[in-house]
Protein backbone atom coordinates (compact mmCIF):
# COMPACT_ATOMS: atom_id res chain seq x y z
CA UNK A 1 0.00 0.00 0.00
CA UNK A 2 2.89 2.38 0.65
CA UNK A 3 4.01 2.21 -2.98
CA UNK A 4 0.64 2.88 -4.60
CA UNK A 5 -0.47 6.19 -6.05
CA UNK A 6 -3.01 8.21 -4.11
CA UNK A 7 -6.65 7.74 -5.03
CA UNK A 8 -8.09 10.21 -7.49
CA UNK A 9 -4.69 11.03 -9.02
CA UNK A 10 -4.80 12.41 -12.53
CA UNK A 11 -2.90 10.58 -15.24
CA UNK A 12 0.12 12.53 -16.48
CA UNK A 13 1.14 12.09 -20.11
CA UNK A 14 -1.41 9.27 -20.31
CA UNK A 15 0.06 7.13 -17.55
CA UNK A 16 0.46 6.70 -13.82
CA UNK A 17 2.59 9.57 -12.42
CA UNK A 18 4.99 7.15 -10.73
CA UNK A 19 5.77 5.56 -14.06
CA UNK A 20 7.56 8.72 -15.12
CA UNK A 21 10.49 7.29 -13.16
CA UNK A 22 12.12 4.35 -14.89
CA UNK A 23 11.20 0.98 -13.49
CA UNK A 24 14.77 0.02 -12.56
CA UNK A 25 15.34 3.20 -10.56
CA UNK A 26 11.79 3.07 -9.13
CA UNK A 27 12.31 -0.43 -7.76
CA UNK A 28 15.61 0.60 -6.20
CA UNK A 29 13.84 3.52 -4.53
CA UNK A 30 11.23 1.17 -3.08
CA UNK A 31 13.99 -0.99 -1.65
CA UNK A 32 16.04 1.86 -0.18
CA UNK A 33 16.17 2.45 3.55
CA UNK A 34 15.40 6.17 3.22
CA UNK A 35 12.14 5.43 1.41
CA UNK A 36 11.02 2.97 4.05
CA UNK A 37 12.04 5.07 7.04
CA UNK A 38 11.40 8.70 6.03
CA UNK A 39 8.98 8.67 3.10
CA UNK A 40 6.20 6.67 4.69
CA UNK A 41 2.86 8.51 5.10
CA UNK A 42 4.24 11.85 3.92
CA UNK A 43 1.83 14.57 2.81
CA UNK A 44 2.20 17.81 0.86
CA UNK A 45 2.83 19.59 4.15
CA UNK A 46 5.15 17.19 5.93
CA UNK A 47 7.32 16.64 2.87
CA UNK A 48 8.56 20.21 3.23
CA UNK A 49 10.54 19.29 6.35
CA UNK A 50 12.24 16.43 4.53
CA UNK A 51 13.06 18.65 1.55
CA UNK A 52 14.62 21.26 3.82
CA UNK A 53 16.90 18.61 5.31
CA UNK A 54 18.32 17.68 1.91
CA UNK A 55 22.07 18.14 1.50
CA UNK A 56 22.37 17.47 -2.23
CA UNK A 57 20.48 16.74 -5.44
CA UNK A 58 21.27 14.02 -7.94
CA UNK A 59 20.31 10.64 -9.35
CA UNK A 60 22.03 7.42 -8.39
CA UNK A 61 25.44 6.98 -6.80
CA UNK A 62 27.76 4.20 -5.71
CA UNK A 63 26.22 0.82 -6.46
CA UNK A 64 23.17 2.33 -8.21
CA UNK A 65 21.76 3.63 -4.96
CA UNK A 66 19.11 6.36 -5.33
CA UNK A 67 19.67 9.68 -3.64
CA UNK A 68 17.27 11.17 -1.12
CA UNK A 69 16.34 13.73 -3.77
CA UNK A 70 14.98 10.98 -6.05
CA UNK A 71 13.06 9.40 -3.18
CA UNK A 72 11.24 12.65 -2.39
CA UNK A 73 10.58 13.25 -6.09
CA UNK A 74 8.89 9.87 -6.38
CA UNK A 75 6.88 10.65 -3.28
CA UNK A 76 5.65 13.88 -4.87
CA UNK A 77 4.59 11.94 -7.94
CA UNK A 78 2.78 9.53 -5.68
CA UNK A 79 0.79 12.08 -3.63
CA UNK A 80 0.38 14.54 -6.55
CA UNK A 81 -0.01 17.89 -4.71
CA UNK A 82 -2.03 20.73 -6.17
CA UNK A 83 -0.54 23.35 -8.48
CA UNK A 84 -0.91 26.15 -5.93
CA UNK A 85 1.10 24.18 -3.38
CA UNK A 86 3.91 23.61 -5.90
CA UNK A 87 4.05 27.32 -6.70
CA UNK A 88 4.42 27.99 -2.99
CA UNK A 89 7.33 25.58 -2.94
CA UNK A 90 9.00 27.55 -5.71
CA UNK A 91 8.51 30.87 -3.95
CA UNK A 92 10.38 29.69 -0.85
CA UNK A 93 13.63 31.52 -1.52
CA UNK A 94 15.32 30.47 1.72
CA UNK A 95 15.03 26.74 0.93
CA UNK A 96 16.93 26.13 -2.26
CA UNK A 97 16.66 22.31 -2.26
CA UNK A 98 12.89 22.54 -1.85
CA UNK A 99 12.84 24.83 -4.86
CA UNK A 100 14.98 22.43 -6.87
CA UNK A 101 12.67 19.54 -5.98
CA UNK A 102 9.58 21.49 -7.02
CA UNK A 103 11.26 22.58 -10.28
CA UNK A 104 12.01 18.96 -11.14
CA UNK A 105 8.39 17.97 -10.46
CA UNK A 106 7.06 20.85 -12.57
CA UNK A 107 9.25 19.83 -15.49
CA UNK A 108 7.97 16.25 -15.37
CA UNK A 109 4.26 16.93 -14.91
CA UNK A 110 3.27 20.38 -16.26
CA UNK A 111 2.30 21.38 -19.78
CA UNK A 112 5.10 22.83 -21.97
CA UNK A 113 3.71 26.36 -21.84
CA UNK A 114 3.40 26.23 -18.05
CA UNK A 115 6.90 24.77 -17.76
CA UNK A 116 8.47 27.74 -19.54
CA UNK A 117 6.38 30.30 -17.67
CA UNK A 118 7.12 28.80 -14.25
CA UNK A 119 10.78 27.80 -14.61
CA UNK A 120 12.24 30.68 -16.62
CA UNK A 121 12.04 33.16 -13.70
CA UNK A 122 14.23 30.75 -11.72
CA UNK A 123 17.12 31.46 -14.08
CA UNK A 124 17.79 34.53 -11.95
CA UNK A 125 18.72 32.30 -9.00
CA UNK A 126 22.51 31.82 -8.87
CA UNK A 127 22.85 29.94 -5.60
CA UNK A 128 25.07 26.91 -5.36
CA UNK A 129 23.76 23.36 -5.17
CA UNK A 130 25.61 20.19 -4.23
CA UNK A 131 25.17 17.48 -6.84
CA UNK A 132 25.79 13.83 -6.04
CA UNK A 133 26.43 11.38 -8.85
CA UNK A 134 28.47 8.36 -9.76
CA UNK A 135 31.69 10.39 -9.54
CA UNK A 136 30.97 11.81 -6.12
CA UNK A 137 29.94 15.33 -5.17
CA UNK A 138 30.19 18.42 -7.37
CA UNK A 139 28.95 22.00 -7.26
CA UNK A 140 26.42 23.42 -9.69
CA UNK A 141 24.19 26.49 -9.60
CA UNK A 142 20.45 26.81 -9.55
CA UNK A 143 20.28 28.53 -12.93
CA UNK A 144 22.36 25.71 -14.47
CA UNK A 145 20.03 23.13 -13.03
CA UNK A 146 16.92 24.92 -14.32
CA UNK A 147 18.49 25.42 -17.74
CA UNK A 148 19.27 21.71 -17.96
CA UNK A 149 15.61 20.98 -17.18
CA UNK A 150 14.55 23.16 -20.10
CA UNK A 151 17.15 21.99 -22.61
CA UNK A 152 18.43 18.51 -21.84
CA UNK A 153 16.57 15.21 -22.14
CA UNK A 154 18.10 13.47 -19.14
CA UNK A 155 18.58 15.07 -15.73
CA UNK A 156 19.50 13.35 -12.46
CA UNK A 157 19.63 10.01 -14.29
CA UNK A 158 15.96 10.32 -15.26
CA UNK A 159 14.59 10.56 -18.79
CA UNK A 160 12.41 13.66 -18.89
CA UNK A 161 9.14 13.76 -20.86
CA UNK A 162 9.39 15.34 -24.28
CA UNK A 163 8.72 19.05 -24.36
CA UNK A 164 7.92 21.33 -27.27
CA UNK A 165 10.65 23.80 -28.11
CA UNK A 166 10.11 27.37 -27.19
CA UNK A 167 10.43 28.83 -30.69
CA UNK A 168 7.69 26.50 -31.92
CA UNK A 169 5.37 27.70 -29.16
CA UNK A 170 6.20 31.30 -30.06
CA UNK A 171 5.33 30.67 -33.71
CA UNK A 172 2.03 29.15 -32.66
CA UNK A 173 1.30 32.16 -30.47
CA UNK A 174 0.89 30.12 -27.28
CA UNK A 175 3.67 31.93 -25.45
CA UNK A 176 5.25 35.34 -25.73
CA UNK A 177 8.92 36.08 -26.44
CA UNK A 178 11.36 35.37 -23.71
CA UNK A 179 12.32 38.28 -21.49
CA UNK A 180 16.06 38.29 -21.20
CA UNK A 181 17.46 39.95 -18.12
CA UNK A 182 20.81 40.48 -19.83
CA UNK A 183 19.18 42.20 -22.80
CA UNK A 184 17.30 44.57 -20.52
CA UNK A 185 20.52 45.40 -18.69
CA UNK A 186 22.33 46.07 -22.00
CA UNK A 187 19.54 48.34 -23.22
CA UNK A 188 19.62 50.25 -19.96
CA UNK A 189 23.38 50.72 -20.25
CA UNK A 190 23.12 51.88 -23.86
CA UNK A 191 20.51 54.49 -22.98
CA UNK A 192 22.55 55.65 -20.02
CA UNK A 193 25.69 55.82 -22.16
CA UNK A 194 23.94 57.86 -24.86
CA UNK A 195 22.79 60.37 -22.25
CA UNK A 196 26.33 60.66 -20.94
CA UNK A 197 27.77 61.20 -24.44
CA UNK A 198 25.22 63.90 -25.15
CA UNK A 199 26.01 65.74 -21.93
CA UNK A 200 29.75 65.47 -22.59
CA UNK A 201 29.39 66.80 -26.15
CA UNK A 202 27.31 69.75 -24.95
CA UNK A 203 29.89 70.55 -22.25
CA UNK A 204 32.73 70.39 -24.77
CA UNK A 205 30.93 72.66 -27.23
CA UNK A 206 30.22 75.21 -24.50
CA UNK A 207 33.82 75.15 -23.27
CA UNK A 208 35.20 75.50 -26.82
CA UNK A 209 33.08 78.58 -27.54
CA UNK A 210 34.05 80.54 -24.42
CA UNK A 211 37.87 80.58 -24.97
CA UNK A 212 37.43 81.68 -28.58
CA UNK A 213 35.40 84.71 -27.60
CA UNK A 214 37.69 85.69 -24.76
CA UNK A 215 40.93 85.25 -26.68
CA UNK A 216 39.99 86.41 -30.16
CA UNK A 217 42.25 89.51 -30.03
CA UNK A 218 45.19 87.89 -28.29
CA UNK A 219 46.70 85.93 -31.24
CA UNK A 220 47.23 89.04 -33.41
CA UNK A 221 48.95 90.91 -30.58
CA UNK A 222 51.20 88.01 -29.73
CA UNK A 223 52.19 87.61 -33.38
CA UNK A 224 53.12 91.32 -33.78
CA UNK A 225 55.16 91.26 -30.59
CA UNK A 226 56.91 88.08 -31.61
CA UNK A 227 57.85 89.49 -35.01
CA UNK A 228 59.25 92.71 -33.56
CA UNK A 229 61.35 90.84 -31.02
CA UNK A 230 62.66 88.35 -33.55
CA UNK A 231 63.63 91.07 -36.04
CA UNK A 232 65.19 93.32 -33.42
CA UNK A 233 67.31 90.51 -32.03
CA UNK A 234 69.16 90.08 -35.34
CA UNK A 235 71.85 92.75 -34.74
CA UNK A 236 75.20 92.67 -36.55
CA UNK A 237 78.39 92.01 -34.71
CA UNK A 238 80.54 94.63 -36.54
CA UNK A 239 79.86 98.40 -36.73
CA UNK A 240 80.55 98.59 -40.44
CA UNK A 241 77.88 96.21 -41.55
CA UNK A 242 74.69 97.46 -43.06
CA UNK A 243 71.55 97.73 -40.96
CA UNK A 244 68.09 97.86 -42.37
CA UNK A 245 65.28 98.85 -40.03
CA UNK A 246 61.89 97.36 -40.70
CA UNK A 247 60.22 99.26 -37.87
CA UNK A 248 58.40 102.48 -38.50
CA UNK A 249 60.91 104.80 -36.84
CA UNK A 250 61.65 108.49 -37.34
CA UNK A 251 65.21 109.77 -37.58
CA UNK A 252 66.93 113.01 -38.59
CA UNK A 253 68.94 113.25 -41.78
CA UNK A 254 71.73 115.65 -42.61
CA UNK A 255 69.29 118.22 -43.95
CA UNK A 256 67.83 118.76 -40.49
CA UNK A 257 64.57 116.83 -40.70
CA UNK A 258 63.55 115.22 -37.44
CA UNK A 259 63.02 111.47 -37.14
CA UNK A 260 61.66 109.93 -34.00
CA UNK A 261 61.87 106.22 -33.39
CA UNK A 262 59.16 104.56 -31.37
CA UNK A 263 61.07 101.35 -30.76
CA UNK A 264 63.09 100.99 -27.57
CA UNK A 265 66.46 100.32 -29.18
CA UNK A 266 69.70 102.14 -30.07
CA UNK A 267 71.25 101.93 -33.47
CA UNK A 268 74.79 100.51 -33.65
CA UNK A 269 76.32 103.58 -35.30
CA UNK A 270 75.35 105.75 -32.35
CA UNK A 271 76.78 103.25 -29.91
CA UNK A 272 80.15 103.37 -31.70
CA UNK A 273 80.37 107.17 -31.29
CA UNK A 274 79.54 108.47 -34.72
CA UNK A 275 79.40 112.28 -35.28
CA UNK A 276 75.67 112.22 -35.39
CA UNK A 277 75.43 110.34 -32.08
CA UNK A 278 77.99 112.64 -30.35
CA UNK A 279 75.72 115.64 -30.58
CA UNK A 280 73.25 113.95 -28.27
CA UNK A 281 70.31 115.54 -30.05
CA UNK A 282 69.14 112.33 -31.65
CA UNK A 283 68.42 109.32 -29.49
CA UNK A 284 67.08 106.27 -31.22
CA UNK A 285 66.10 103.29 -29.15
CA UNK A 286 66.08 100.86 -32.05
CA UNK A 287 69.09 98.80 -32.98
CA UNK A 288 68.81 99.72 -36.64
CA UNK A 289 69.69 102.62 -39.01
CA UNK A 290 67.48 104.01 -41.67
CA UNK A 291 68.91 104.42 -45.20
CA UNK A 292 69.31 108.22 -44.92
CA UNK A 293 71.55 107.87 -41.86
CA UNK A 294 73.82 105.50 -43.69
CA UNK A 295 74.75 108.39 -45.98
CA UNK A 296 75.52 110.83 -43.12
CA UNK A 297 77.65 108.41 -41.15
CA UNK A 298 79.80 107.49 -44.11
Amino acid sequence: MANTTVRGAVAIHGQNPQYLVESVIRNRIYESAYWKEHCFALTAETIIDKAIELKAIGGVYGNQKPTEFLCLLLKLLQIQPEKEILLEYLQADEFKYLRALAAMYVRMTFRPVDVYEVLEPLLKDYRKLRYRGMNGYSIIHMDEFVDSLLVEERVCDLILPRITKRDVLEDLGEIGPRKSRLLDAMEGKSEHGSDRSRSRSSDRSASSRSPRRAGSASPSRSRSRGRSLSRGSKSPSSPGSRYVSRSRSRSRSASGSVYRSRSRSISPDRVNGSPVASTGRFRSRSRSISPDRMDTTT
